[in-house]
């Protein structure tokens, strides 16, 4: 019998997480299942918190409030940048998703807000940020290695699943 699962365990889990309208924004499915260690800030907290306790082979379905996931949505996060900033031929439109860099040089995704002639606005909070998230989880396997490359603190990772902050869009 397999030992409950607690923080600091490096686990594979299979997942799919979906909007509370039923969308799926990301899964497992079709990929290797995730692996992670445990209540370390590679993931979103309410997601640690559900494996919390779970057994391999176990699955529920948790759902996880904004504050619990990628936090509420800002409205000071929108960023005003000079249209002169982007090539003359980039067409910008509402909705269309950039990436930018911050003043260290690292990406931060963008969605364009809204464009007018002088400048264009930018939402830099994550995708998921201000929704509540569906996640059906089952435990595939504990007592593993941590991963040989982690994401860092809720880094994510496009090549390792979406639960963590990124966008892999």
């Amino acid at each position: 019998m397999s030992e409950a699962i607690k923080s600091g365990d490096t686990i594979a889990v299979d997942y799919t997480g979906k909007l509370e309208s039923g969308d799926v924004f990301d899964s497992s499915e079709g990929r290797q299942p995730l692996t992670f260690t445990v209540d370390t800030g590679m993931l979103i907290k309410g997601f640690d918190q559900a494996v919390i306790g779970m057994k391999k082979g176990e699955s529920k379905t948790v759902t996880i409030p904004p504050e619990m996931g990628y936090g509420p949505r800002d409205e000071k996060a929108m960023v005003e940048i000079p249209r002169e900033q982007f090539p003359p031929e980039m067409e910008l439109k509402e909705g269309l998703d950039l990436q930018l860099q911050n003043p260290a040089g690292q990406p931060v995704p963008a969605r364009v807000a809204g464009v007018n002639e002088t400048s264009v606005t930018m939402d830099v909070n994550h995708i998921l940020a201000g929704k509540t998230l569906v996640f059906d989880i089952t435990i595939a396997e504990t007592g593993l290695e941590p991963p040989a490359s982690s994401c860092g603190t809720k880094g994510g990772g496009c090549d390792s699943g979406c639960c963590g902050n990124c966008s892999c869009d």
